[in-house]
């Protein structure tokens, strides 16, 4: 058997047995399930967990929508370098002679949806991109460290459990100065690993990169590695060889300060940093190290996860 084929039939059975457990519900989609709410409670008391150790540094806590301004999304540079995951929402927007062209369309199974016109959002592909406009002018004297969770979506179907289409992230976000941008991405490569390990996850940081997209993407993979502007925390969850990451650490520099005009109080462009926990992949993490029923976890995990 080849790694490829090998590698497929660990997630084909890993979620089969979700399946079985009634963990994760079937869409008919690769990447799209439902959750059951065994599972949504394990991502809940983690959150709470997050949140008490979490609650000193006294982070604003804000919550964006999952889609997002498309003006705003095209000051960003995502369609250059991973138009192959963005998520363009569309509507109907014609009147009673379209309608019946498009009912039409559809019943006959035609291309139905080139019917279709763009509306004014897209889907977030990252939980802090809706923060960085909305933080247009002068950070306040120390900048600002935001608490962010929200639905994301990456158009990468997979039969791989952990990378689904449509997933939450929790994220803790720094902007300020260059010095306080990075000091919080090292910060959080220790303490989010401190937080992972204390609920049974052996996770272990490597350099990463992210997916850019073609021939010029290769440069970019290679820039962001040398320059370590991205790590991320791995853990098998179906193979050995190929850890998955569940949580990433990212360095900025000032491209978001840059393109939203965000000046630290001392004028300069700002510079930004997140923390990144993936909150399915956390969940699914802790399934697979620990078992599927709640009730045999470590008495450790189970007592901080408040799942007693």
């Amino acid at each position: 058997m080849s790694t490829t084929d090998a590698l497929q039939e660990s997630y084909q059975r890993y979620l089969n047995q979700l399946f079985d457990a009634k963990l994760l519900i079937p869409s008919g989609v690769k990447g799209v399930y439902g959750r059951s709410g065994t599972f949504e409670n394990v991502i809940d008391q983690f959150e709470q967990y997050v949140t008490r150790q979490t609650r000193d540094m006294k982070p604003e806590v804000v919550r964006f929508p999952p889609v997002f301004n498309r003006q705003h999304y095209a000051q960003t540079d995502h369609i250059y370098n991973f138009p192959d995951l963005m998520g363009s929402v569309h509507s109907f927007m014609g009147r009673e002679p379209e309608h019946a062209e498009l009912l039409h369309k559809f019943q006959c199974c035609g291309d139905w949806a080139h019917d279709l016109d763009a509306t004014e959002v897209m889907l977030a592909p990252a939980a802090c991109y809706p923060l960085y406009p909305s933080a247009t002018g002068t950070l306040p004297e120390g900048g600002r460290l935001v608490d962010l969770k929200s639905f994301v979506f990456r158009h990468e179907p997979s039969d791989d459990p952990a990378r689904m289409q449509s997933f939450r992230m929790r994220e803790f976000v720094r902007l300020g100065t260059p010095e306080q941008a990075l000091a919080h991405r090292d910060f959080w490569l220790e303490n989010a690993q401190r937080i992972l390990k204390s609920i049974g996850l052996d996770v272990q940081p490597v350099v990463a990169n992210d997916p850019f997209f073609g021939r010029g993407g290769r440069q970019m993979k290679a820039t962001q590695r040398d320059q370590h502007l991205k790590f991320e925390l791995v853990i098998p969850i179906c193979s050995e060889e190929k850890p998955t990451a569940i949580t990433s650490c990212n360095y900025h520099l000032d491209h978001f300060g840059s393109v939203f005009k965000i000046n630290s109080a001392d004028g300069a462009v700002a510079h930004t940093a997140c923390m990144g926990f993936g909150l399915e992949r956390i969940c699914l993490a802790l399934f697979k190290h620990h078992g599927l029923n709640i009730s045999q976890w470590p008495e450790s995990v189970r007592k901080l996860l408040d799942l007693s």
